[in-house]
């Protein structure tokens, strides 16, 4: 943008408009320019670039890609499962089926034979315009210690904060609360709503997850998915989480040695990575923080399908009267389960109640 078209758009009132800055070279303190980096200089494949000069506040494809990645990377549930990235508001996703036997005797010299077939089907992926709206003072990004380079880590943290918020709702959204978890119904809302999921009805004391009532889990999945055990995974909140490894990780289950049952629940022999994960029954069970306690879910992770329309649209404007900066973030968000017949799922705190 020339100084010329930048000078105008000040006595507007728009700082900028475009990008999460939107200015090819901003001013030192518009969106922490520093002199030669945007977003504390930051790089690398999830750089949020405030460089695009467009009209509309519309980020440009690669930083619309950037911005999608960073907010995948800050959550833990849609890291696990299947993103789409959409073009349109509604997209429909081909899935096909196979609900029968497939194989057949073969009789030498016998001609006659039967096709097995497959069903074709659809998943249709809707999503919601969501915004985030956020503000900040001129005083707070003149008098801080951090300088211009301020407004680059608010960018970074109220991004963080909404990946944060995405996932919660992804989760626990149940279309009828009247607050945020209004907006659309989450997966768990969907699973234990009138589903085709499978329920396996538990009793669980003092939040003990014992194998045998894992196992009971598994076997409320139907045997077709069962035999595809090695790509399924237990999904829990972190107290509950906490009881699987507990009542997974004794001497009473299997672990034979004292020093290996301490190697288990110190997480030497665990899985680790950005979120904790273990195992119970040879099955990987992942710590969803969103998740609801006294609640297991199972799986697969491709099950789960998130979807995120690559427009995204980032404003930011000087208010003089009020002597902020105000940012809107607008994005279109949707999730939608593949097929529920392949869930199985324990809610220990409905059965017990």
């Amino acid at each position: 943008m020339s100084k010329e078209k930048l000078e105008k758009a000040e006595e507007a009132g728009v700082g900028a408009s475009g990008g999460i800055g939107g200015v090819t070279t901003p001013p030192a303190g518009e969106l922490g320019f520093t002199g030669g980096g945007y977003l504390g200089g930051t790089t690398g494949p999830n750089a949020v670039n405030p460089s695009f000069d467009g009209p509309g506040g519309i980020l440009a494809p690669e930083q619309s890609r950037r911005f999608i990645d960073y907010v995948w990377d800050a959550t833990v549930l849609a890291n696990d499962g299947r993103k789409v990235t959409m073009k349109a508001n509604t997209v429909e996703l081909e899935k096909v089926n196979v609900g029968e036997r497939v194989i057949r005797a073969a009789n030498q010299a016998d001609g006659a034979y039967l096709n097995a077939g497959a069903v074709f089907t659809k998943i249709e992926l809707t999503t919601k315009k969501i915004r985030l709206d956020w503000e900040v003072s001129s005083e707070a990004l003149e008098d801080n210690l951090e300088g211009a380079a301020l407004e680059d880590h608010l960018v970074r943290l109220m991004t963080n904060a909404f990946a944060n918020d995405l996932e919660d709702l992804a989760i626990n959204g149940d279309a009828a609360t009247g607050d945020f978890l209004s907006i659309m119904q989450g997966f768990h809302n969907k699973v234990t709503t009138g589903s085709n999921a499978h329920e396996s009805v538990v009793y669980v004391q003092n939040n003990e997850w014992t194998p045998e009532v894992l196992q009971g889990v598994i076997s409320a999945l139907p045997r077709k998915y069962r035999a595809l055990k090695s790509g399924l995974k237990f999904y829990a909140s972190t107290d509950t989480f906490a009881g699987i490894v507990g009542a997974n990780g004794t001497l009473a289950n299997a672990i034979t040695t004292e020093n290996r049952r301490d190697t288990y629940l110190n997480g030497t022999d665990q899985v680790l990575g950005n979120a904790r994960v273990t195992r119970a029954l040879g099955i990987p069970v992942l710590e969803v923080p969103y998740f609801p306690d006294d609640y297991v879910e199972l799986t697969f992770p491709s099950n789960r399908v998130w979807g995120f329309q690559r427009d995204v649209t980032v404003h930011r404007e000087y208010r003089a009267k009020k002597d902020t900066f105000e940012y809107t973030v607008f994005v279109r968000f949707g999730i939608a389960w593949e097929e529920e017949d392949a869930i199985a799922f324990a809610d220990a705190e409905g059965d017990t109640g």
